[in-house]
């Protein structure tokens, strides 16, 4: 259930729920459910997790945000463990995580009095954060030998499906998802450009990123839900992204 080969590991901040995501795909791995039945699952838990914001439900919020983050975990495991990897779930994950984090970010804004671009801002600096992670992360999982190889360094054109999976659904949803991480790929290709011909990141280096990663981005705002005013959560965020650049030149000179 691994997204790495056994030779190279690091401590994944952001993988907090793995041990339930991974229980969780043991539970269904001989049953009908399949990995897509848990991403349409952890769209809904995010749905509900927004309803609580907007209810000011804080705690009930960020319990959902912690549950999604583990199905969200889990659908991967799932897929690993029937061994259908899929582009299909692939692209679906990826558009319902951009999806829900606008919405997460519109019901947080709807309760501050700030100017509507902080909700924009905040959105733009998570997504930018995640995709700074993700691009290591993919690399090191096309790299190893033993990683999963449904995630690509550069998507680009139109995957062939897999067996089982259409080809339409798999040219749509690659679209969308063009639409929806195309310029954030840019922006961060653009700020480091040789990460996938040059050394691998180190572990430690990878630990201190998936503090970019969505699992630890939504435990942030559940807790700055339940602990801080309101109004500091969005700046917050944006502020976070201060820390891009540092890890961009410690991958580069480590």
């Amino acid at each position: 259930m691994k997204k790495l080969g056994d030779q190279y590991t690091f401590i994944d901040i952001s993988d907090y729920g793995r041990p339930l995501s991974n229980a969780i795909a043991r539970l269904f791995q001989n049953t009908f459910v399949t990995a897509i039945h848990l991403t349409l699952l952890f769209g809904l838990t995010g749905l509900l997790a927004t309803q609580a914001i907007l209810e000011q439900q804080f705690l009930l919020a960020l319990l959902l945000l912690l549950l999604k983050s583990v199905i969200d975990g889990a659908d991967g495991a799932l897929a690993r463990l029937k061994n259908k990897p899929s582009f299909t779930g692939r692209y679906l994950d990826s558009v319902f995580d951009f999806i829900l984090n606008f919405i997460f970010l519109g019901a947080v804004w709807s309760l501050s009095n700030l100017a509507w671009w902080w909700w924009i801002a905040a959105f733009f600096a998570i997504q930018l954060q995640g995709t700074l992670y993700n691009y290591y992360y993919v690399i090191l999982r096309n790299r190893l030998s033993g990683g999963d190889n449904t995630s690509k360094v550069f998507e680009y054109k139109v995957p062939k499906a897999l067996e089982g999976e259409s080809q339409s659904s798999v040219t749509v949803l690659f679209y969308c998802y063009l639409i929806c991480y195309g310029l954030f790929d840019r922006i961060v290709h653009f700020l480091d450009p040789n990460a996938y011909q040059g050394q691998l990141p180190k572990p430690w280096l990878m630990t201190l990123v998936s503090l970019y990663g969505l699992g630890f981005q939504l435990a942030l705002i559940g807790l700055g839900l339940l602990l801080l005013p309101i109004n500091w959560i969005l700046p917050g965020l944006v502020l976070f992204t201060i820390l891009l650049p540092l890890f961009i030149i410690l991958r580069k000179y480590s």
